[in-house]
């Protein structure tokens, strides 16, 4: 596989104009929303009935909802809580992710594409989409990882 850029991003704390304006300066052409659920209140325009209508009008951007590479909503609440550590939400999620066979199962192509994983928190430490995007370069090591 040739070097391929992989985004991540968040919009946590983000207005509509400077997430779609993110997008589309990194050119990105597919969305894999890596969410178990896309509909809650506090998804705003990142809902399951606003988020593909708006990234094919403002971008042209295909949409892609992959909730096999999210984590369980038992493993997510675990960590929200505060009753595990990160370190041990990441080793826990890693075993998930396998289990499920996520990535064995993504279809490569669509990274050919400046794909790029959505997911709500701001920062790429402490969530799900970095660990999805180091698993993934991991089984295609050309790819160069990027957090908008």
């Amino acid at each position: 596989m040739a070097t391929i850029d992989l985004y991540t991003i968040g919009f946590e704390k983000k207005s509509a104009e400077i997430f779609f304006k993110s997008l589309k300066k990194a050119g990105i052409q597919h969305i894999i929303d890596i969410r178990l659920e896309n509909n809650s209140v506090y998804d705003g325009f990142t809902k399951k009935t606003h988020l593909p209508y708006l990234l094919k009008k403002i971008g042209n951007i295909e949409y892609h909802h992959m909730p096999d590479l999210a984590p369980s909503k038992e493993l997510f609440a675990r960590w929200k809580k505060g009753t595990m550590s990160f370190p041990d939400f990441e080793k826990e999620f890693q075993a998930l992710i396998k289990k499920r066979a996520s990535i064995e199962n993504l279809d490569q192509s669509l990274l050919k594409n400046n794909c790029c994983l959505l997911c709500f928190e701001l920062s790429p430490e402490h969530c799900h989409r970095r660990l999805v995007a180091e698993l993934m370069k991991k089984k295609w090591p050309g790819l160069q990882i990027h957090h908008l």
